[in-house]
C-alpha cells in the first residue's frame, strides 16, 4: 500500500524536495475543513520555509483535490487504514525528501496554527528533539468531562511508566526532528499519538511540552467513536508500546553485556 502511494507521488511530483519545515496532515474525508487549515499555515516560520504535505488516507470525498488547490503536496493512499498508518507514511516521505523538521496537525481545525513557533523554536535552538502541545498547560474550548478525565489518567499512566512528567499524551499538534519518528518503532494504524510519544520517551529523546489551545472542531465529526472503547484501546497501546520498548532495552543491554564478556575472555 505504501509502495503504491509513494510511486504515485513520485510520478506526479518527480524529484520534488521539501522545505526545511514540513507541516504534515493525515486526512480522511475532511473536505469541509482541510482547505481552511492549509490556508492558515504560513509560508515561513522562525525564518525557515514551510511546506504542506497531506497524506490522504483513502478518502471518498474531495479532500485530495481541495488539498492540492490550497497549496499542499498530496500523497494519496487508496484504502483507509487509519491516522497512524498515514502519518507513518508522511514521516518517511518528508524525511526522505529533505525535511529537517516535521510538524503534525489535524485537518479539522482543532489546533491554532499561529502557535507553530512554540513547536519549532526549541527544535531549531537544539533544546529538544520532540515538542508537543498540551491543553492541560494551555486551554481547551471543548472540555468534555469524560475526555478531560481520560487526558489526566493517560498522562499519569505515561508519566509513571516512562519516568518523565507528561500532562497531555494525545495532543496532535507536535514538532520533531525529521529523523525522530523514523527511528522509533511505529506499528499502530490508528492510535499513533501514544505509541509515538511512549516510543520517543523510551528511546531517550529530549521531549518538551508547550502550553497550547485546543479549539472546537470547525467542521465534520470526530472519527474516534465511543469514548470508552477508544479509552480501552488507547490504554492498551500505551501498555503494549511501553512493554515492547522495555524488552528492547533489556535485550540491548544483555547483548552488550555478552559482547563485553566475550571480549574480556
Amino acid at each position: 500500500m505504501d509502495r503504491a502511494a509513494l510511486a504515485d507521488y513520485a510520478e506526479r511530483c518527480g524529484d520534488h524536495r521539501f522545505a526545511p519545515v514540513v507541516v504534515l496532515i493525515a486526512a480522511y474525508n475532511e473536505e469541509e475543513s482541510v482547505g481552511e487549515v492549509l490556508d492558515s499555515i504560513p509560508a515561513r516560520s522562525c525564518d525557515l520555509d514551510v511546506d504542506k504535505l497531506v497524506v490522504v488516507d483513502g478518502a471518498t470525498d474531495d479532500t485530495a483535490k481541495i488539498a492540492l488547490k490550497h497549496g499542499a503536496q498530496t500523497c494519496i493512499v487508496a484504502t483507509n487504514r487509519g491516522q497512524g498508518a498515514a502519518l507513518r507514511l508522511g514521516y518517511h516521505l518528508a524525511a526522505e525528501r529533505g525535511a529537517h523538521y516535521i510538524i503534525t496537525t489535524d485537518a479539522d481545525g482543532q489546533y491554532d496554527i499561529t502557535e507553530l513557533p512554540k513547536l519549532l523554536r526549541p527544535l531549531i535552538d537544539g533544546d529538544a528533539d520532540f515538542v508537543t502541545g498540551s491543553r492541560v498547560l494551555g486551554s481547551n474550548e471543548r472540555p468534555q468531562l469524560i475526555r478531560r478525565v481520560g487526558t489526566h489518567v493517560f498522562a499519569w499512566l505515561v508519566s509513571t511508566l516512562t519516568g518523565q512528567r507528561i500532562t497531555d499524551t494525545s495532543f496532535g499538534f507536535r514538532g520533531m526532528l525529521a529523523e525522530v519518528p523514523n527511528s522509533v518503532t511505529l506499528e499502530q494504524p490508528q492510535y499513533q499519538s501514544s505509541e509515538l510519544l511512549v516510543g520517543v520517551l523510551s528511546r531517550g529523546y529530549r521531549v518538551r511540552e508547550q502550553p497550547m489551545r485546543m479549539l472546537a472542531r470547525t467542521a465534520g465529526v470526530s472519527k474516534k467513536g465511543n469514548n470508552f472503547r477508544y479509552g480501552y484501546r488507547y490504554a492498551r497501546v500505551v501498555l503494549e508500546t511501553w512493554w515492547r520498548e522495555r524488552r528492547a532495552v533489556n535485550t540491548n543491554r544483555s547483548t552488550r553485556k555478552n559482547l563485553t564478556t566475550n571480549i574480556t575472555a
